[in-house]
């Protein structure tokens, strides 16, 4: 069974950076299209990024491109996710998503493995 558990989440200042990790186990993660997302309470999940099967191919949304990195080690089994110049509105739990494949889109409808989640909160 794939089990997903993210880590890294945090409390930061505005500008500042923090480093989510997705790490898997019971899968060879190499088999597998990943994805970040986020969700506030009351309100949808929401893209974040979605990384393909080697890490070569990459889709952000548009609220964070050009601020965060996605980006695998499949020799480790885990997917990291490079958050850079934060702001209030990053504020979310953050999820890890997989789904069998070479790649996946940005609808959480598309995904059907999921982490816990991590708390990211960007105050000052």
């Amino acid at each position: 069974q794939v089990q997903l558990v993210e880590s890294g989440g945090g409390v930061v200042q505005p500008g500042g950076s923090l480093r989510l990790s997705c790490t898997a186990s019971g899968v060879t993660l190499s088999s597998y299209a990943m994805a970040w997302f986020r969700q506030v309470p009351g309100r949808e999940r929401q893209f974040v990024a979605a990384i393909n099967w080697n890490g070569e191919s990459l889709w952000y949304a548009d609220s964070v491109k050009g601020r965060f990195t996605a980006s695998r080690d499949n020799a480790k089994n885990t997917m990291y996710l490079r958050m850079n110049s934060l702001k209030p509105e990053d504020t979310a739990v953050y999820y890890c998503a997989a789904v069998r494949g070479y790649f996946s889109g940005n609808s959480p409808l598309e995904y059907d493995q999921w982490g816990q989640g991590t708390q990211v909160t960007v105050t000052v």
